[in-house]
């Protein structure tokens, strides 16, 4: 089965708890309708997330993300076919802290201009390993 991958990365425009539930609600409910995967990493100063399923699918909701007033400096890092899912059994599985990836001040400085797809590809495939269902 084909299936693409994208991940992007946005600054989140107004961050908290409430907004951060909203957009899990509906990533997850659109994602389930339109037969999409995948993972959020997510802090105060980003949004990292995979998304994965049917290629136009997997556009549509990177086109909502772009046009969603949550989410600002939208920028797609990877987008590809592959074989298979790597968090098929995920609506969106959400990694609410995520510091072992960047400090705020490195985010702040650019870290996210030098970072390789493959890394960020890395990063939610340790994510998936250490994934719990209750998680869905």
């Amino acid at each position: 089965m084909d299936v693409f991958r994208a991940i992007y990365s946005s600054q989140p425009f107004g961050f908290d708890s409430g907004i951060l539930r909203g957009i899990l609600t509906e990533a997850r409910r659109a994602n389930v309708r339109d037969g999409i995967s995948g993972a959020l990493i997510c802090r105060a100063d980003i949004y990292l997330q995979w998304l994965e399923g049917p290629e136009i699918e997997v556009r549509n909701a990177l086109a909502r993300i772009e046009r969603d007033d949550r989410h600002t400096d939208v920028k797609v890092h990877v987008a590809e076919h592959v074989a298979e899912r790597a968090f098929g059994d995920w609506a969106m599985l959400h990694d609410p802290a995520a510091t072992w990836i960047w400090t705020q001040d490195e985010i702040a400085g650019g870290a996210l201009k030098h970072t390789t797809p493959e890394e960020l590809t890395g990063f939610f495939l340790r994510l998936r390993h250490s994934g719990d269902a209750s998680d869905q």
